[in-house]
């Protein structure tokens, strides 16, 4: 009589495990970690504040952080080439009074506008063929040319508010109009935001800019022209802190040399830091500072419907970029200034 046999078979891994590291990895671990902060917030400020998930206040989230996003998804393209760009909120202050000055003078938004984007390849073109040809260091140029740009918007604007654009039906949809229930604002950030996405991820001109980043000297070897690039990036600045000037024109009704642009800089920087862009070059994604980007504008407007002090959300961005900074050098494994070895 024989025994019989029992069929036994081996452990298979979990299904579900498999999937959600397919997950995890698709996302990618800085995202996972901007996300799980976002969430994590979002709920806190639920809790605290009954107001924050209504649909007009995450509208106006969306609203609010056009501009400073903007400005921080270019200071990403910038940074991984290896640069940085500290002048793109006196392009934007000055874009916005050329905007309005222009269409003051001709009545025509759609020529402002182009006058304020060509202003903006100026100033690119300005900033990157003062790095090339005058050897400066971006962020010292860059630095020079923020008070360049901001004292030219004060002398021609005589330092005031310039022309009226709130009678003008362009500029009205700009600022306060929708598509398919969305702000205008927040089709003009993700447009931009694919754009820029496609660029870097899926051409050759993004992965040459993510190797001038990563190594000059081997991109230089391997046939890649890197003052072209340097120009061409710093031109594209140029492109969006102009777009960025025009909704600021938009939003307030009038060309602004300084008030709607004062502080972007670090708020650009720390949107593309925060988002894990290494400073030193070569590293970032625009998904990632679009999700940084996210958070900082939550953290404002959560801020804001707590009653706290406003002045208290640059605390906030300065303490976050010294952060972003500290653990992207705990991650590189550098050796710490002034320390030994």
């Amino acid at each position: 009589m024989s025994t019989p046999t029992k069929e036994t078979s081996a452990p298979a891994a979990p299904a579900q495990t498999s999937a959600a590291r397919r997950v995890l990895t698709g996302i990618g671990v800085q995202n996972s970690s901007l996300i799980i902060t976002l969430i994590a917030l979002v709920i806190l400020l639920s809790v605290l504040n009954e107001n924050f998930f209504r649909t007009n206040n995450l509208l106006l989230i969306g609203s609010a952080i056009t501009i400073m996003g903007l400005l921080a998804l270019v200071q990403t393209l910038v940074i991984i080439l290896g640069a940085l760009d500290i002048s793109v909120g006196s392009m934007a202050g000055l874009a916005s009074v050329v905007s309005a000055m222009v269409f003051t003078s001709t009545g025509n938004s759609e020529v402002g506008i182009l006058a304020a984007v060509g202003v903006g390849i100026l100033c690119g073109l300005v900033n990157g063929m003062i790095i090339i040809f005058g050897r400066v260091n971006p962020v010292v140029a860059t630095l020079a040319m923020l008070a360049t740009y901001k004292g030219i918007a004060q002398v021609i604007s005589d330092g005031k508010a310039q022309g009226y654009t709130g009678g003008d039906d362009l500029f009205i949809f700009l600022a306060k109009g929708s598509v398919l229930g969305l702000p205008s604002l927040v089709w003009v950030f993700l447009i931009v935001a694919a754009l820029l996405h496609f660029l870097l991820k899926y051409t050759d001109i993004g992965r040459n800019v993510y190797a001038i980043g990563g190594n000059d000297t081997a991109a230089r070897l391997a046939g890649i022209n890197i003052n072209r690039y340097i120009i061409g990036v710093y031109a594209l600045v140029g492109v969006v802190a102009a777009i960025a000037g025009v909704l600021i024109t938009a939003r307030t009704g009038s060309g602004q040399p300084t008030s709607g642009s004062e502080g972007l800089e670090l708020q650009a920087v720390t949107g593309a830091a925060l988002g894990g862009t290494m400073l030193k070059g070569g590293r970032g994604s625009i998904i990632s500072t679009v999700l940084a980007v996210i958070i900082l504008g939550v953290l404002d407007n959560g801020m804001s419907g707590l009653g706290i002090n406003p002045f208290w959300q640059n605390v906030a961005h300065g303490a976050l970029l010294v952060i972003a900074v500290v653990l992207q050098q705990l991650r590189s494994g550098e050796r710490r200034v002034g320390l030994p070895e």
